[in-house]
């Protein structure tokens, strides 16, 4: 689970340069190397700053051959949570689930139950985008206020795990400019969603994480 908080308001100096990451390359167990492993969780403004985007990346360190083969895990749902009253417990959820090539989002919209376990919200609105296959231009679809994307993207993340073994072991001091980036070459199973501030309260600040949760 990655969290983060997001601020919401329209303050141009505050929001110009907003950017939140949340980062967690293979170091999760119960998780590692599968299907439900969440690498990044990304929130920022939109192109369009009446907009925020959620971005949740899985599966991550996909050599290209592997890439073309991955595809998203039908029994597990991508979760983004909102908290909009400071609580630390989710107001809005928004699902993404995939069925048959496509990827379901449903949301936002309150939730029924919250906590680590969670119930398809089937009666919110529902928006669908065919996931894009590798090598191919990215499918992008707008519905009932959304703009989606799910399928396979460049590993934006730059970390150097060579120089920082050697930081552990003493035998460095700091990392090296530009370094080497471990993740280049490597992609990870994206899916993306765009929403209008308007539907998550507008203004303000709001707590935001994102979860992997597989069907039991």
């Amino acid at each position: 689970m990655k969290k983060m908080k997001v601020l919401l308001g329209i303050g141009a100096i505050a929001v110009a340069g907003f950017f939140m990451v949340a980062a967690d390359h293979i170091d999760a167990p119960a998780v590692q190397g599968g299907t439900s492993d969440i690498t990044d969780f990304y929130a920022f403004q939109g192109q369009n700053t009446n907009n925020v985007v959620f971005v949740a990346n899985v599966q991550g360190l996909l050599s290209p051959s592997a890439t073309a083969d991955a595809s998203f895990d039908e029994n597990v749902m991508i979760e983004f949570n909102i908290d909009t009253t400071g609580d630390n417990v989710e107001d809005l959820v928004i699902q993404a689930i995939p069925r048959d090539g496509k990827m379901y989002f449903f949301g936002p919209t309150t939730p029924g139950s919250v906590g680590l376990n969670s119930s398809v919200e089937t009666s919110a609105p529902q928006s669908m985008v065919e996931v894009t296959p590798y090598g191919s231009n990215a499918i992008v679809k707008e519905s009932n206020g959304l703009k989606i994307f799910a399928g396979p993207r460049d590993d934006p993340f730059f970390m150097d795990f060579a120089q920082y073994g050697e930081i552990l072991a003493g035998n460095a001091t700091g990392f090296n400019n530009p370094g080497s980036d471990t993740f280049a070459g490597t992609n990870v199973m994206s899916i993306v969603v765009e929403v209008p501030k308007v539907m998550l309260g507008g203004s303000g600040t709001v707590n935001t994480w994102v979860e992997s949760k597989r069907k039991q």
